[in-house]
């Protein structure tokens, strides 16, 4: 067996949550990657809602789309996540199977361009609120930049406030590398 990466684990766990017709997040777009991902896997029937402040990412994740032929399955904000709540249509309160954040700045951007505490935090508490039973949110926890470990620090405070009646959480590290990527994953429990 070979230990994935970071990213590719977070993606493992957001599989195992969202299929086709359902509805996901991306609270973070940067390249595209992820939003792109949550496209594939919503299939045509269901949707993806993609958040960036940055006009670039966005451009970026359009191209991305356009370019696999999936941009009818994603709206795309150029917008704060934590605005989502309020973004959203109020249909899909609830209903979200997945959501992704990969927090930090947009590579090859501009790096003083960041994800902050201030505004994360209030985000992955919607996001908790949008999650459907069931539903799976990773975070991508980024060390290495200036406001990142404070970032992280906010992030895994906030996580380990969650009830554990309603919320599953899980933190994956690599100890033998400095600033190396996290990962949050927080499960909503089903309902019983």
């Amino acid at each position: 067996m070979v230990l994935p990466s970071i990213l590719s684990f977070s993606k493992q766990l957001i599989q195992q949550a969202v299929h086709p017709g359902d509805t996901a997040l991306d609270a973070t777009v940067g390249n595209g990657h992820d939003t792109l991902f949550l496209a594939e896997k919503v299939g045509s029937s269901g949707r993806v809602y993609a958040f960036d402040i940055q006009p670039e990412a966005i451009h970026i994740a359009r191209r991305r789309l356009e370019s696999a032929r999936l941009e009818e399955r994603v709206t795309l904000f150029t917008e704060s996540h934590h605005r989502m709540a309020e973004l959203l249509p109020e249909d899909v309160q609830g209903r979200i199977r997945g959501a992704m954040f990969n927090l930090g700045y947009l590579p090859h951007g501009d790096p003083s361009i960041i994800t902050r505490p201030e505004t994360t935090v209030p985000a992955l508490e919607a996001a908790t609120q949008l999650l459907a039973p069931g539903g799976m949110m990773t975070v991508v926890l980024y060390t290495g930049h200036p406001g990142g470990q404070d970032e992280a620090d906010a992030v895994i405070r906030w996580a380990q406030g969650l009830d554990p009646n309603r919320f599953q959480t899980m933190w994956v590290q690599l100890p033998n590398r400095n600033c190396a990527p996290s990962l949050l994953a927080v499960e909503k429990r089903s309902k019983t």
